[in-house]
């Protein structure tokens, strides 16, 4: 018996057999939509993105050219669920298909609840939700870091809590997107700057209320792991009171609104002025109380049963006794100075800091729209205006 294949067919070469697969693949695989979970991305020195979609069960190669990121402003990271839209291609020299991905958009709301839930169990097994990790917040930060998109509602809250409440700090904005697949990443970047920085007393995270999939990059992995890792403390302010993020559940304190976080992280400048006001009349009535106790003291001593019994030593001590009074008196008048006039300047300084200040002057303030215009560069010739006396406001068209 031969060993030999009888040649009754051509047979077709490792070329011819790849060329019909391609032809197989590529015309009944184009223009499609796959879900998984994006793994090992990277990205090229020219700019390509390469990774990987992946679920339980298999494994697709991707690519998203460099001009598909650049025009979709594409921005992925390893544990996104996502679905991701494009046509199949077979590299014949490796013998291998991949799909050019032109669409990448969030996972549907089912899935994107379990990944929560499961993302959730994770973080909350490894530690990362303990109180042991929390951070105190500071009582009187001077600079506040906000992560969040310029444009939202979420800032313009923020920035205007802050301006009433405790207009002593600088606000320093680091812009990210917080919907969307470029959303995560950015915020991640807006952490890691200033727990890299240190140049914010604490870090505020934030962004309006949404669907489960509007606020998702705030239940990325990433984002979580970022925030557990900030060496500054963080708030979380994401969506409305009922809405929760696992960067709520990692960060140092929860907000359930943005101007709740502003409201969190400073003190009142009003309250702060009624203290300070308690305190410098608290010091008033204890000094003048000090002193007067310590007259009476040397005055009762003076007279007593037993000073009288040694008249002659008393004489003779007389004069200490009243130099040692007017030593007490001096120093004690000094402290007294010294702190009135350190709780003055306080004060001097808080009065300083008051935004109503000028009108009480007799200044007017502008605005147009909710914006206060301090400069004549952001000043809009062409849009209506108000104008704020301390008594009253004029509208102007």
């Amino acid at each position: 018996m031969s060993d030999q294949i009888p040649f009754l067919f051509d047979i077709p070469s490792v070329t011819e057999l790849t060329g019909k697969i391609k032809n197989i693949l590529e015309q009944n695989f184009n223009d499609i939509l796959v879900e998984g979970e994006a793994s090992n991305v990277k990205q090229s020195a020219n700019g390509h993105i390469y990774f990987t979609l992946k679920d339980s069960g298999a494994q697709l190669p991707c690519v998203i050219w460099r001009s598909t990121v650049q025009r979709a402003g594409i921005n992925l990271t390893d544990g996104q669920q996502i679905v991701v839209g494009g046509d199949v291609q077979v590299y014949a020299p490796h013998g291998r298909y991949q799909l050019i991905v032109s669409l990448v958009q969030q996972a549907g709301i089912g899935k994107l609840q379990q990944a929560f839930e499961e993302l959730k169990a994770k973080l909350k097994a490894e530690g990362l939700f303990e109180d042991i990790h929390k951070k105190a917040l500071p009582k009187f930060p001077s600079r506040i870091g906000v992560v969040t998109s310029k444009t939202t509602a979420a800032f313009q809250d923020i920035r205007s809590t802050l301006e009433k409440r405790w207009p002593l700090a600088e606000i320093k904005l680091f812009h990210a997107s917080v919907q969307g697949v470029n959303a995560a990443p950015e915020i991640v970047q807006g952490i890691e700057y200033f727990s890299s920085q240190k140049n914010v007393d604490v870090v505020i995270i934030s962004r309006g209320g949404g669907s489960l999939e509007d606020l998702w990059p705030f239940n990325e992995e990433a984002v979580a792991r970022a925030v557990f890792a900030c060496e500054i403390p963080v708030i979380s302010a994401v969506g409305h009171e009922v809405d929760f993020s696992i960067s709520d559940f990692v960060a140092d304190t929860r907000a359930a609104t943005p101007t709740q976080a502003a409201v969190i992280a400073t003190p009142d400048i009003n309250e702060v002025r009624m203290q300070v006001e308690d305190l410098l009349r608290r010091v008033e009535l204890n000094t003048k109380g000090a002193i007067q106790y310590y007259k009476d003291r040397v005055s009762g001593l003076a007279k007593s049963h037993a000073l009288l019994a040694v008249q002659q030593k008393m004489n003779q001590a007389a004069s200490e006794i009243q130099r040692l009074t007017d030593r007490l008196t001096y120093q004690t008048e000094s402290l007294q100075k010294n702190r009135l006039r350190k709780l003055a300047e306080l004060q001097h300084r808080l009065d300083k800091q008051d935004p109503n200040g000028p009108l009480e002057k007799g200044f007017v303030r502008v605005w147009q729209g909710d914006k206060w215009i301090r400069t004549a560069t952001n000043f809009n010739r062409k849009a209506p205006l108000d104008l704020e006396w301390k008594d009253s406001k004029l509208s102007l068209k």
